[in-house]
């Protein structure tokens, strides 16, 4: 077979890596068996494609995306909604405010309390801050970056820019807790849905700012916290429309545990008793609380 090069959100190629696309596969959840299959199908069409084309193929990273997530969707829908995870934090926008909301969540279920889109006065000027976060031992302040594409990157300049802020925030002191004493910050992060440049993250390491990202840092980066926390978007159900989870947005429903805790929410917006079953149960195997429906494959 000619070597096969996909082209990525970003513009670039690379050569396609069957080991990549199996470790996405495998961490979604996929079982082996579907795993094989899923790559023997993609590896058998992407070679009829370099045939035809000739001695150098290129083909776009998103078509085998959707592919791999349309195969997914019918041998294991918990498998396709953990694979579809990180355009599905994308679905949550078009605008970053529900992001905002998101990152709140995940400052809330490590014990914080929260406080999003709050003008706060530095020593110098105000400033408007994304996420407060706090409990007795620290107090964050966060900064949240949403791109609505793949290929969106936080970078340099945009890290220079935040930190300016957190400096000036810092020498003043804040009272969030009632009978708590006012106290300076803590900790300032920067947070985005995608990635950070190289130079962003030196930047971070070097500054003492705290970074995440969807792969930032190694362990307990964002796709991380929604895994442990269970903080998944009702964005990656997909049982539900994009009306649907549109709607849910609109009424402050951004995760799929407090759909889980919602049936009003969903008899409200006209879904059938069937289609409330299927939701709940395509939430109940992301989150392995009941026994997950696999659809027999075919040979």
């Amino acid at each position: 077979m000619n070597p096969i090069f996909i082209q990525k959100a970003d513009g670039t190629s690379e050569e396609f890596d069957i080991v990549k696309l199996k470790e996405s596969l495998v961490k979604s959840g996929a079982q082996p068996t579907v795993t094989d299959k899923i790559i023997r199908k993609i590896t058998e069409d992407l070679k009829a494609k370099s045939e035809k084309m000739g001695k150098k193929a290129v083909c776009d990273a998103t078509q085998i995306y959707k592919q791999a997530f349309a195969m997914l969707k019918k041998m294991s829908i918990s498998a396709a909604a953990r694979y579809s995870l990180r355009r599905s934090i994308m679905e949550i926008g078009p605008t970053g405010f529900p992001f905002e909301d998101f990152v709140a969540e995940i400052f809330k279920a490590q014990g914080y309390q929260t406080l999003t889109d709050q003008m706060v006065l530095g020593k110098c000027v105000p400033h408007e801050v994304d996420v407060i976060a706090w409990n007795e031992q620290k107090l964050l302040m966060a900064e949240v970056k949403y791109h609505n594409e793949l290929a969106g990157k936080t970078d340099l300049k945009v890290a220079l820019y935040v930190k300016a802020r957190f400096d000036d925030l810092s020498q003043n002191k804040y009272q969030y807790t009632e009978g708590v004493p006012a106290r300076k910050l803590d900790e300032g992060w920067l947070v985005t849905n995608t990635k950070f440049t190289e130079s962003a993250i030196n930047y971070g390491e070097c500054s003492k700012m705290k970074l995440l990202s969807w792969n930032y840092p190694q362990e307990g980066n964002l796709l991380d916290l929604i895994e442990k926390n269970k903080l998944h978007p009702v964005t990656c159900l997909t049982s539900l429309t994009a009306l649907d989870k549109k709607s849910l947005i609109g009424r402050k429903i951004l995760l799929c545990k407090e759909l889980y805790d919602s049936k009003k929410s969903m008899k409200e917006l006209g879904m059938s008793e069937a289609k409330i079953f299927k939701t709940y149960s395509e939430i109940g195997t992301i989150f392995g609380e009941l026994d997950g429906v696999e659809v027999a494959l075919n040979s």
